[in-house]
């Protein structure tokens, strides 16, 4: 069995398992008022230049969209996820933030890009006169956020775990810039046979619902799991973490 297979296992075998419930002991924002909104990001110069060269980087690597587009929706999901579930304003805004600029680092490099976007965004946060217990959650949410590592990330609170629900759900045709069918890779498969996805938070029963709609003449139903396990498994602890279960529906039926 080669390495790909055993990782798929160990991860089939914790999907099983759940982490110790810590959540009391996360960190908290500040009690200032926000100096800025996600909405305002949109028109900094510096994050502009960012995400458009972090986009055109990864292009020049073959992967999928993470530009504006990616950004702002992103950013929309993990505000909804939190108020859907009744989180204060301010908490929504930061996972609104941190769902803004959480690919930043791509600027740099793919690699380890959650630590390098959660540096570069800390100088525009505190450009911004961001209070620093809210720096600090946004920068977590940030640095916890990837998979490009060998190592899952792990939502260390709230707005963490609102980030990586949104960020993990993004699965759509409109990321895949191969516009050739014939050279599309298992990705560009996937996300090119998802004709839609939406993140479903019912407060009352406590569970979070990744709703894909799949054109199975693209793409089978497993190849979705087969490249996107990793991402689930830290939906599903993401979840949990705000007392929620995770759960996938595709074409209607729930298979997680």
């Amino acid at each position: 069995m080669d390495d790909t297979g055993v990782r798929t296992e160990q991860l089939i075998d914790e999907l099983g398992k759940s982490n110790p419930d810590r959540s009391e002991a996360a960190a908290q924002p500040s009690a200032h008022t926000l100096t800025i909104s996600a909405d305002d990001l949109a028109s900094d110069p510096e994050i502009v230049a960012y995400i458009a060269a972090a986009n055109a980087n990864l292009g020049v690597l073959g992967f999928t969209e993470h530009g504006s587009r990616h950004a702002n929706l992103v950013s929309r999901i993990a505000r909804n996820v939190l108020r859907k579930l009744e989180y204060d304003q301010h908490l929504q805004e930061l996972a609104a933030i941190a769902g803004y600029l959480h690919d930043i680092g791509n600027v740099v490099s793919r690699y380890d890009h959650g630590t390098t976007g959660a540096l570069l965004a800390r100088e525009i946060l505190i450009r911004h006169q961001v209070a620093y217990e809210d720096v600090a959650l946004i920068l977590g949410a940030i640095g916890s956020h990837g998979d490009d590592a060998q190592r899952l990330g792990e939502a260390v609170h709230p707005v963490s775990a609102a980030l990586i629900l949104a960020d993990k759900s993004d699965v759509h045709r409109s990321r895949v810039r191969n516009k050739d069918m014939a050279t599309f890779d298992q990705h560009d498969r996937v996300n090119y046979a998802s004709e839609s996805s939406f993140l479903r938070v019912d407060r009352d029963q406590r569970r979070i619902t990744l709703e894909l709609t799949i054109d199975t003449t693209i793409s089978h139903v497993m190849n979705y799991f087969e490249i996107f396990l990793p991402r689930m498994l830290m939906c599903r602890r993401a979840a949990e973490f705000l007392d929620c279960a995770f759960h996938i529906n595709i074409n209607k039926v729930e298979l997680l």
